[in-house]
C-alpha cells in the first residue's frame, strides 16, 4: 500500500474532526468557558503570591492566576480527550470509523490519526484560552507560547491515548459518564494543577504520593515549566513513557483478535 494513502487518510480523519469542531460552536465555547470559570473562582479566592521554584535553580514569586493557568491548559487538553474519546465510542458503534476499521489501512495508523487530529484541535483551545488569560493580566515570556506546543503536543496526544484506551472497552454511551467521573475527576484533583506539590506534601504526604504518581501531574509540569522557556526532565519522560504505554494497550485493545472490537455485532456461531 503506497503512503499516499496513509497520507490520505491523515488528512480525511483531520479534515473530518475539524469540520465536527467548526460545526459544534457549543463544544469551543464549553471549552474555552470551562476553564475561565475556573480562573475567575480560584483567582478570586486565593489571589496571594506563591514562592514556588518553577525556573530551577532560581527561586521565582508568580501570583496564583500565573501558577494556575498551566493547570487548566492541561484541564482544557483533558476535557478535549475525553469528548474525543466519547465521539469515538459512537463512530465506532454507527458512524464512520466503523467502516474504517475495516478498511485494508493498519489499525494503530487509523488510531494514530484519529489521536492526532483531536490533539490538533484541543492545542487550538488552549491557544484560544490563553489568548483570553492574556487579557486577564497572565502574560508569560512571548517566547514561551511557542516554547509550549512540544509540551502540548504532548501532553495532549498521552491523554488522547487514554481516552482510546477507555473508549475500547465501554460498548454503550450510557456507560461513558460514569467512566469519566472515575477518571476526570481524579486525575485533575490529585494533581497540582491547582495547588503547588509541596503546599500538598505538608497538608497529606499520602495525597502528595498519589500526586506525585499521577500522569497529569507531569503533564502539568510540562506545559508549566514550557511555559516559561524550561523544560522539566522526569515530567517529559513520564509523560513520553505513559503516552507510549497507552497508545500501546490501545491498539492492542481495538485489536479484534485481542480485545475484540472487530467481534461485537458479529453473527453467532451456527455451531
Amino acid at each position: 500500500m503506497s503512503g499516499l494513502r496513509y497520507l490520505r487518510c491523515l488528512e480525511g480523519i483531520t479534515r473530518r474532526e475539524a469540520l465536527r469542531f467548526l460545526q459544534q460552536r457549543g463544544r469551543f465555547f464549553s471549552a474555552l468557558v470551562r476553564p475561565l470559570v475556573w480562573l475567575l473562582i480560584f483567582a478570586s479566592g486565593f489571589r496571594f503570591v506563591l514562592g514556588v521554584s518553577i525556573i530551577p535553580p532560581y527561586q521565582t514569586y508568580v501570583m496564583y492566576e500565573e501558577y494556575v493557568v498551566p493547570g487548566l491548559c492541561a484541564m482544557v487538553l483533558l476535557f478535549q480527550a475525553m469528548q474525543s474519546s466519547l465521539s469515538m465510542v459512537y463512530d465506532r458503534e454507527m458512524g464512520s470509523m466503523r467502516m474504517l476499521l475495516t478498511s485494508p489501512l493498519p489499525r494503530w495508523w487509523l488510531l494514530g490519526c484519529k489521536l492526532l487530529a483531536a490533539v490538533l484541535v484541543a492545542v487550538l483551545q488552549v491557544y484560544a484560552f490563553l489568548l483570553v488569560a492574556w487579557f486577564w493580566e497572565v502574560r508569560p515570556p512571548p517566547l514561551g507560547y511557542l516554547l509550549v506546543l512540544p509540551a502540548l503536543l504532548m501532553a495532549g496526544l498521552m491523554l488522547g491515548a487514554l481516552g482510546l484506551l477507555l473508549s475500547a472497552r465501554i460498548r454503550q454511551l450510557e456507560n461513558f459518564a460514569g467512566v469519566m467521573n472515575f477518571v476526570i475527576f481524579p486525575m485533575f484533583f490529585a494533581s497540582s494543577a491547582l495547588y503547588p506539590l509541596w503546599r500538598v506534601r505538608e497538608a497529606s504526604p499520602v495525597l502528595w504520593a498519589l500526586c506525585h504518581a499521577n500522569p497529569f501531574t507531569h503533564a502539568v509540569e510540562l506545559i508549566r515549566f514550557a511555559l516559561y522557556g524550561r523544560i522539566e526532565p522526569v515530567s517529559a519522560a513520564v509523560v513520553g513513557g505513559a503516552m507510549l504505554v497507552f497508545g500501546a494497550l490501545a491498539v492492542l485493545a481495538y485489536d479484534p483478535a485481542i480485545g475484540g472490537i472487530g467481534r461485537r455485532g458479529a453473527p453467532p456461531n451456527p455451531a
